[in-house]
C-alpha cells in the first residue's frame, strides 16, 4: 500500500511541477505560447485561472497523500528486519565478552626481569 501513494505521491508532484513551468510569473504562461489560439477558446484570464486551480489541486493532492500515507504503516514491525531470524538473534544472544589487549610493543621496557 506504501507503494501505491509513493507512486501517486511522485506522479502528482511531476504533474505539480509541470503546471507551474507552464505558468510565466508575468502572466503569460500557456496563453501566450499559443498566439491568438488561446484567446478564441477560453480567454486569457480563463487559463491562468485553470492553471491556478490545478496548481492548487495537485498542491493538496500531494499533501493530504503524504500526511494520509504514515496510517498504512503496518504496526506489528513488519519489514522492520530483512530477516526475522537475525533479528531475533541480535536481540537474544548476548554479545561475546573480549579479553583485554595485553601484548607489549617491541623495544618496550616494562621493568620486568
Amino acid at each position: 500500500m506504501l507503494i501505491l501513494f509513493g507512486i501517486l505521491v511522485i506522479i502528482a508532484s511531476v504533474v505539480l511541477g509541470l503546471i507551474v513551468l507552464v505558468q510565466n510569473p508575468k502572466g503569460g504562461g500557456l496563453s501566450s505560447s499559443f498566439g491568438g489560439f488561446g484567446n478564441q477558446i477560453m480567454g486569457v484570464k480563463q487559463t491562468t485561472d485553470v492553471l491556478e486551480k490545478g496548481t492548487w489541486l495537485f498542491a493538496a493532492i500531494v499533501g493530504i497523500l503524504c500526511i494520509v500515507s504514515p496510517a498504512f504503516i503496518p504496526k506489528d514491525g513488519a519489514g522492520a528486519a530483512p530477516n526475522k531470524e537475525l533479528q531475533e538473534n541480535i536481540n537474544t544472544k548476548p554479545a561475546k565478552a573480549t579479553t583485554p589487549n595485553t601484548a607489549v610493543p617491541a623495544g618496550v621496557d616494562t621493568g620486568k626481569k
